[in-house]
């Protein structure tokens, strides 16, 4: 292989860029999915510099709306958002996804409905291009399955998170001298959307924040299921336990408590996306993603297993037995 040449001036302006830091190109971001309230947020982090939490080095450019006439949260605000992203955020709407492709250096799925997720990544793999999926990664673990095995066929870059990994927060509890860790309890809103497993669409949020703080390795899990609240309770394999405890009635608040050999210590939390975009946005320019693609998987296998317990009656599912069954057949 031939030696790469380089002058004297070249050398130079390469040891000057590394001096005086100078910034990366601002990225062009492309968005799928304005049915949600997070293209508002996200928007305003990157397109509103007066914003106080601005976010400089990326601006979303362009946006494709979707939208699911079936899912009630997504058919009544999709019209409404797309507005505001273009009068607000200067956003150009486009009528397809390959346009948003096109025009863009990362891509945001961020479509409400899980269920479209696969369809919409199936446009956008192969382009070379980074993406992350907004929660949840897929309709159902089938979905994620083939979406995860998809983007590793095609080489794409791939993140997908909740927004309550990354608060100040969780960031906080997780420095606290605990001892060695025996649990924990992650509180949150639980809002079931018929067309998903019930913790896909709103629970994931307190189920993320639990894995935030256990890390993967969950072994079994069991549900005790009422009208207004689910409590689901994994095993993990060096024998600690993590519950997530979610309800549909009352204030709409995030909590965790963690339990340790030398105390226990608890955070609430709210809204809080700047973390997230971070991550995001370092995400789109290292194409690294932060949360390992395993750990995303077992999180999402735990709400799925949680939706076989619940009818079976509350009885433990094997998060094996659960990624077996909805593994694609080949």
């Amino acid at each position: 292989m031939k030696t790469p040449q380089f002058t004297f001036a070249s050398i130079f302006i390469l040891l000057l860029s590394a001096t005086l830091g100078f910034a990366e190109p601002e990225l062009k971001i492309g968005v799928i999915g304005l049915d949600t309230s997070h293209a508002i947020e996200f928007a305003k982090l990157f397109n509103d510099p007066a914003d106080e939490n601005h976010i400089p080095g990326a601006h979303i450019v362009c946006a494709f709306p979707g939208g699911s006439p079936d899912v009630v949260l997504s058919a009544s605000r999709v019209k409404g958002f797309t507005e505001q992203m273009r009068t607000k955020y200067g956003v150009k709407i486009v009528s397809t996804i390959d346009e948003v492709v096109k025009a863009s250096d990362a891509i945001m799925i961020l479509s409400v409905d899980g269920r479209t997720h696969l369809a919409q990544a199936k446009q956008v793999f192969g382009s070379g291009k980074p993406v992350f999926i907004d929660k949840p990664l897929g309709g159902n673990l089938a979905q994620v399955l083939e979406i995860t095995e998809l983007a590793k066929k095609t080489d794409t870059p791939l993140f997908s998170a909740s927004s309550l990994r990354y608060t100040s927060g969780l960031a906080k509890l997780k420095t606290q001298k605990i001892g060695r860790m025996l649990g924990a309890i992650s509180y949150g809103p639980a809002h079931i959307e018929p067309h998903h497993p019930d913790l896909y669409f709103y629970g994931i949020h307190a189920t993320e924040a639990l894995f935030t703080l256990m890390g993967p390795g969950c072994i079994s899990v069991s549900r005790t299921h009422t009208q207004d609240s689910d409590v689901v309770t994994g095993v993990w394999k060096d024998g600690r336990t993590g519950v997530v405890y979610g309800f549909r009635e009352g204030k709409s608040v995030y909590r965790v408590t963690v339990f340790g050999t030398k105390g226990v210590y608890d955070q609430e939390d709210g809204k809080d996306y700047s973390g997230l975009i971070t991550h995001v946005l370092t995400f789109f320019r290292t194409r690294v993603s932060p949360v390992p693609i395993a750990e995303t998987i077992e999180i999402m296998a735990f709400m799925e297993a949680a939706d076989t317990s619940k009818k079976l009656d509350g009885k433990s599912v094997l998060l094996s037995e659960t990624l077996a069954e909805n593994t694609p057949k080949q």
